[in-house]
């Protein structure tokens, strides 16, 4: 039996690093063929270069938060390949703090990137997905499960991605579509790790994922369509509960607090060490 995905035609967001770049190494390893969107075309070329080159990968810079923009990745994916067969809504944003603080231009931009692109991306590539009984993953969040403070613009908007796909899931059953979601914890990327002051402590309370093991839930998703993966379990639990019994949560929050500043000012030595050696 071949690659699992051998010509697939397999649509990428935020594809230039983390796990929109794990996403790509895996799906190319598979056999897939690959169109990768960014918003920085040298990062993606980069990433086109681990995944065989253009012949096997597509690079296209787009900024999702703009509408007229998803419209043309899918209509280039389409004229390039002939169809799609899977699409990963992978790209992300978040400006961290509280409320009254975040600029509106910000938090709109939250909504545009998180969940806007997502529903428009997944609506404009539907016919393909129904044709060709393809897959779509939604890359959301624990924080789409638990209200955090500090994080209400990103958890807001991974709460709604997180409800759409579950709820397309329920609309699509039976049409051979696969509709997915991963929900992540904290990951050890750039969007997380670049921002490190302005990350509330109590994320770093939660066990650290690779963006490679993210990816390999995504491929699993895409593979066989069960609606949701938590990564790491025992979070995902803990975020349910949390959600379940805010109250006890709030009491908790002390705890969870002491014990993630603890592991962020690790993460600090850590990245200070290399910056440093």
């Amino acid at each position: 039996m071949g690659p699992i995905f051998q010509n697939r035609v397999v649509v990428i967001t935020g594809a230039s690093a983390g796990v929109g770049a794990a996403c790509a190494r895996q799906f190319a390893a598979q056999g897939a063929k690959l169109v990768l969107a960014a918003r920085g075309l040298a990062r993606l070329q980069a990433v086109v270069a681990q995944c065989g080159g253009p012949q096997r990968a597509l690079a296209v810079a787009i900024d999702v938060a703009d509408p007229a923009q998803c419209e043309a990745l899918i209509a280039q994916a389409r004229a390039e390949y002939g169809g799609i067969d899977v699409l990963v809504n992978n790209a992300g944003c978040n400006h961290r703090g509280r409320v009254a603080d975040v600029a509106p231009r910000d938090l709109g931009q939250i909504i545009d990137v998180n969940l806007r692109a997502p529903i428009l991306l997944t609506r404009l590539a539907l016919p393909d997905l129904q044709a060709r009984r393809g897959a779509v993953v939604n890359v959301a969040s624990i924080a789409g499960r638990v209200p955090l403070p500090h994080e209400a613009g990103y958890c807001a908007s991974k709460f709604g991605l997180r409800a759409f796909g579950l709820a397309l899931y329920e609309e699509l059953l039976g049409s051979g579509v696969r509709v997915a979601t991963v929900s992540p914890g904290p990951i050890e990327t750039g969007f997380i790790l670049d921002e490190i002051e302005t990350v509330p402590d109590t994320v770093f309370s939660q066990p650290m994922s690779s963006a490679e093991r993210i990816a390999a839930a995504v491929l699993a998703c895409a593979r066989d369509g069960r609606p949701e993966r938590v990564v790491p379990a025992v979070s995902g639990k803990l975020a349910t509960l949390a959600y379940l019994w805010p109250g006890i949560f709030r009491k908790l929050r002390p705890l969870f607090e002491r014990r993630g500043g603890h592991n962020k000012l690790r993460f600090i030595a850590a990245r200070s060490g290399r910056r440093n050696p």
